[in-house]
């Protein structure tokens, strides 16, 4: 393999029914940094897959793709990892990009690896930034040993490389009115998979609204030891119009949802407010609510790591403060 005759920036632009996932918008911003830092030289391509997808190419420009390379097919119209990644290998080996994203969704998280294997080249999986140091090689940053420190890893030999990157952790571009590019219609063979049928899909119903929606969040870790801990969080959230969420700790006792984990291997939150409650604040977590536009934590331990992310922090037993701000409020209220 010689490294030269790879080029260019490519962005899997993941979509469900024709419906386009965020990420890979965030991902096109991000191509537009790396294509700066790396020389300007690289084109920033997304990579559409489906069928009667064509329509989505219109946000891509919109969003700084400068190509799109569209492949439509019957045996695409509904995702299936062995179809969309035979098809994806084979559009590397005939296109050689040098960089290839893709979101840590869950098809991202299962089909990247796949085409990784396939082509034999390396994968950084959910990486929480990217970047191209002072020799220009580009970087990926992801949290390693239960989020407790960050790994900086490269790909030197293999091509392309290769990455998952949490949501929300950059910012797309304000779109741009009018932009267009050219669009690369490939027509590769691409068979279905007859050795499964995919029966039936449906949307999952939760109780309350995604935790990534949320524009207040009251979040618990793993100091919150019982019910009764959890209800008083509960009623905090009530009365601010906010939502409990939690980091993996408290997760891994069985009180709340996987849905409602915050964090690397949870959802990555942007909420207006987030009262971070008993969590000490690890790698992992911060990597998941760190953009939030105001963050107050408290914590009993005054060395937490989460007071250096926290805009506000109260070191104190949250049993005695948090009874304290929920009566306050309900006076105010009255």
């Amino acid at each position: 393999m010689n490294k030269a005759d790879y080029k260019g920036i490519w962005v899997f632009a993941e979509q469900e029914n024709g419906v386009l996932s965020s990420t890979p918008l965030e991902l096109l911003a991000k191509a537009i940094d790396l294509k700066a830092k790396l020389g300007g030289t690289d084109t920033i391509t997304a990579v559409l897959l489906g069928k009667d997808v064509a329509p989505i190419c219109d946000t891509l420009f919109a969003h700084g793709a400068e190509q799109v390379i569209v492949l439509e097919n019957d045996a695409l119209a509904v995702y299936k990892h062995r179809v969309y990644a035979k098809a994806l290998v084979e559009l590397v080996e005939k296109h050689k990009p040098s960089i290839f994203l893709f979101a840590a969704s869950p098809i991202g998280r299962e089909l990247a690896p796949r085409v990784m294997a396939r082509l034999g080249t390396g994968l950084t999986a959910d990486a929480i930034d990217l970047d191209v140091d002072e020799e220009g090689t580009f970087v990926q940053t992801t949290p390693n040993f239960g989020g407790n420190i960050l790994s900086h890893i490269a790909i030197p030999e293999k091509r392309p490389q290769m990455c998952t990157v949490h949501p929300k952790v950059f910012e797309p571009i304000a779109p741009i009115a009018g932009a267009s590019g050219p669009v690369i219609t490939e027509d590769i063979a691409v068979s279905d998979d007859e050795d499964f049928v995919i029966l039936n899909t449906e949307e999952k119903v939760f109780a309350s609204q995604p935790i990534d929606k949320a524009s207040i969040v009251v979040a618990g870790g793993f100091g919150v030891k019982n019910e009764e801990d959890l209800a008083m969080l509960s009623t905090l959230a009530e009365l601010i119009n906010g939502q409990v969420g939690c980091s993996r700790p408290l997760r891994e006792t069985g009180m709340l949802g996987h849905e409602l984990q915050i964090g690397q291997s949870g959802a990555t939150i942007t909420p207006d407010l987030i009262i971070n409650v008993a969590i000490s604040g690890s790698v992992q977590y911060m990597a998941g609510m760190d953009k939030s536009k105001c963050i107050m934590s408290i914590n009993k331990d005054a060395n937490a790591t989460i007071f250096s992310a926290s805009h506000y922090g109260a070191v104190a037993d949250f049993r005695k403060l948090v009874p304290a701000i929920i009566e306050e409020i309900q006076n105010r209220k009255a």
